[in-house]
């Protein structure tokens, strides 16, 4: 199984603090943000891993994290999101390094607590399908809502204005190599993009999304200035990627 972090973006929510580099290079508390979800994938087993990047700041990346010694890795591959296309769009730039195996895909802006091992372990054990990860929300509008029943999946909406459930869907996605295929499919949103919520929700509709609860904290970094700020409280308290 392989693992993509998805670094591309203007950043535009987090202007000024972006008006000269990637926001994923940004600091939280004592490390880049890139470093949190690159950690994450290695603590969860996964040796194979792919940044997705895009704008003016791209080299910057490899300066920073060169062949990812600092995670125990022998290389780090990168890839270059040209326009703003999207989640799914930078996904599917990913296909040739995939090379038929199963994905885990991870915002590079979302921090969690815990370890997902044991849900990395379930996902390779599955013959075909996705995974996502749900989480309760104070504020299930500013995010893709998950409704569930039956203890399954059976709808996800982007930033609904009367969300259906509390259930926040977590930066961090699994998928068996037909996830590109799906890509292919994909029309642009209204705002011209390539939709995750799209992807997810063609899993959803043959019946081959499972979901697990994230444990532990979760931070969305790159939201707004205050979920940023927030973020690095949230990190400096609590810590993240604890195995």
């Amino acid at each position: 199984m392989k693992g993509i972090v998805l670094a591309g973006g203007l950043g535009t929510r987090l202007y000024p603090l972006t008006k000269i580099t990637n926001k994923h290079l940004l600091p939280i508390y004592d490390k880049p943000m890139i470093y949190y979800p690159i950690q994450t994938l290695v603590n969860a087993g996964i040796k194979e891993i792919m940044i997705v990047t895009g704008g003016n700041n791209a080299g910057d990346f490899l300066k920073l994290l060169g062949n990812g010694s600092d995670f125990g890795l022998k290389h780090l591959n990168f890839t270059y999101q040209a326009r703003e296309g999207g989640i799914a769009e930078a996904l599917g730039l990913c296909e040739y390094f995939a090379e038929g195996e199963k994905i885990a895909v991870m915002l590079g802006d979302n921090i969690i607590e815990k370890n997902i091992k044991t849900a990395v372990s379930r996902f390779k054990k599955r013959k075909e399908g996705a995974m996502i990860f749900l989480k309760k929300v104070k504020n299930p509008g500013e995010y893709g809502v998950a409704e569930v029943a039956g203890g399954k999946v059976i709808n996800i909406v982007e930033k609904p204005r009367k969300p259906r459930s509390n259930l926040a869907v977590v930066g961090i996605y699994m998928y068996d190599n037909r996830v590109f295929d799906i890509v292919k499919t994909l029309k642009p949103s209204g705002r011209g993009e390539l939709e995750i919520t799209d992807v997810n929700n063609a899993y959803i509709k043959e019946g081959l999304m499972i979901f697990e609860m994230l444990r532990g904290g979760w931070a969305d970094a790159g939201e707004s200035i205050d979920s940023y700020n927030d973020t690095i409280n949230f990190v400096r308290r609590r810590g993240a990627n604890k195995k």
